[in-house]
């Protein structure tokens, strides 16, 4: 405004007139604390026009008059005097309510409405000064409510100690817990009041959908997902299931998943306990029941599985799982394997499984960058006692990507290996071919055979190297470009012609009603194969995870 590059000067009102001191505030770029004058609009006159007297007898600038405002104002181009100031005594100073003679004190100084660390002296803020009027006989000037960004104050005056109200344009200001007027003390410490709205995200799924692929042929699923499950949250009334509040509120997962199919139906219930007991080991709980129609034979599975997870650092993870299940093997297509003919029949297995995993992906599906090294041993006994040792690793190389980080583009590279006792049984071998596997081969369609029976073998090898690109700007297209390879062998002994290598390319179309998981198309030409190797150069699959 220009009322703050008016200063007051004194000694020009009329003879024998008492002159009271301004409202006022500091100056903080004045070394010696120039008053800087709050008066009222100034009377404009004429260049070079005399200075006024306010004529009539003199008068007292009591409270609540104006005079102190009608002095008379320098002529433009005038130098101003400056009018020193002086922290009054407390003891001096007017009590609300009290007739004390004007001219025995000093006015107070001008209230600062919006508080600011550059004002030097300036008053100990009060939340109250914003809510309410405080009648000290001065004339006061309109409180307006301190600015949406509010910086720490200065040092205040009389030793009150210091306050930063809350941040934010939406901030509630209220009574200060750190300051106490009647100690007039430095509190240590500092606190902010946040106010935060939040509204709770749907944490509850129901899906259903189609899929086909050429390892499972059609499926469809029909999945219910809970991610704030509570089992103990028993509903009492039909009002509770209508609400939603019916077996929510605790953070637990629960799943129930049905995927029907030509040649493969799962059935599947999982419960998760992220904290187990209020600590930080995570608990899983699975049943299910599985039908597979293989090319040689028909798998029925029913089991269960219990885990224990802890997480030791981010990414860095150690597990137990106990896994129970009845087997019945039927069906075989062919009676020339002695290894299938042994299976045949139900059988109980048992085992438990220790896994140490280090993941740093940024995403399960299509990562663009990180790794994934997971070490597993696990021991069966049952029907059959054989021991397993898996190692898996992925690493993901992110080799560039437009400015706003999309259109990456993608080198993986992946391996694993796994390796069973001599027990094992024909259906709890390792096989190989097909899309999630060794691409370029069919479902299941390399490794040992006996009597026209694919048995799979004790010991497997897969590698891939896969280079991702964007094919359109949203990158809603994508290419590939890989090789695939690998074997399935009855011991650890690496036969050179056995060896399956199938370079190839291929598209990822993402539709978002799918979500992050993409339509995978690929075609794949294998280039160093077996005699006994059943290959398939198109390979797809909806909602791929290699």
């Amino acid at each position: 405004m220009l009322l703050s590059a008016i200063l007051v000067m004194v000694g020009c009102t009329a003879p024998g007139a008492h002159v009271a001191a301004l409202p006022s505030t500091y100056s903080a770029g004045s070394a010696d604390r120039t008053l800087v004058a709050a008066a009222k609009p100034p009377i404009v006159r004429a260049q070079d026009a005399p200075l006024t007297a306010e004529s009539g007898a003199p008068r007292q600038a009591s409270p609540g008059n104006d005079s102190q405002y009608r002095s008379g104002m320098p002529a433009s181009g005038q130098p101003v005097q400056q009018v020193q100031y002086e922290t009054p005594p407390l003891p001096q100073a007017p009590v609300n309510g009290q007739n004390v003679p004007p001219g025995n004190y000093t006015a107070a100084p001008q209230a600062n409405p919006y508080p600011q660390s550059s004002v030097v002296g300036a008053a100990p803020y009060n939340p109250n000064a914003y809510q309410q009027s405080v009648d000290n006989g001065y004339a006061q000037q309109q409180q307006l409510p301190p600015p949406a960004s509010i910086q720490p104050l200065g040092r205040p005056l009389g030793g009150a100690p210091m306050f930063s109200p809350p941040l934010g344009p939406d901030a509630i200001v209220g009574p200060n817990p750190m300051y106490d007027p009647g100690r007039q003390q430095y509190i240590p410490g500092r606190t902010a009041d946040i106010l935060v709205n939040a509204q709770e995200a749907q944490t509850g799924r129901f899906q259903f959908g189609v899929g086909v692929n050429s390892d499972a042929g059609v499926t469809g699923s029909i999945v219910v997902d809970e991610r704030n499950f509570d089992y103990s949250a028993v509903p009492t009334s039909w009002d509770d299931v209508w609400n939603g509040r019916a077996f929510r509120g605790a953070g637990q997962g629960f799943r129930l998943e049905a995927l029907p199919g030509t040649q493969v139906q799962r059935y599947m219930a999982t419960f998760t306990e992220p904290y187990l007991f209020r600590s930080n080991v995570s608990m899983n709980l699975s049943a299910y029941y599985f039908d597979r129609i293989y090319r040689d034979w028909n798998e029925n599975r029913v089991g269960g599985r219990v885990g224990l997870g802890y997480r030791l650092t981010p990414d860095l993870s150690v597990g137990a799982n106990i896994r129970m299940e009845n087997v019945d093997i039927s069906d075989p297509r062919l009676n020339g394997s002695s290894e299938l003919n042994d299976a045949l029949g139900t059988h109980d297995l048992f085992s438990g499984q220790l896994t140490v995993t280090h993941d740093t992906r940024d995403q399960a599906f299509a990562p663009t960058e990180g790794h994934l090294l997971e070490f597993s041993f696990e021991q069966a006994f049952g029907s059959y006692s054989f021991p397993r040792a898996e190692v898996d690793m992925r690493r993901y190389f992110l080799l560039r990507e437009r400015p706003d980080g999309s259109g990456r583009h993608t080198l993986g590279i992946s391996g694993r290996a796994g390796f069973s006792g001599s027990d094992t049984p024909i259906f709890e071998n390792y096989f190989a071919g097909g899309y999630s596997t060794l691409r370029g081969f069919d479902f299941r369609g390399i490794g040992p055979v006996q009597g026209g029976v694919y048995t799979g073998g004790p010991f497997r090898v897969l590698g891939s190297v896969e280079y991702t690109f964007p094919i359109t700007a949203d990158d809603m297209l994508k290419g590939v470009i890989f090789t695939d390879f690998g074997t399935v062998q009855e011991s650890t002994k690496f036969v050179a012609d056995e060896f399956e290598v199938a370079p190839g390319f291929g598209l990822r179309v993402s539709v978002p009603a799918l979500g992050q998981a993409p339509i995978a198309l690929d075609f794949a030409f294998p280039v160093n194969k077996a005699d006994t190797d059943r290959t398939q150069v198109f390979s797809f699959f909806i909602g791929y995870a290699r």
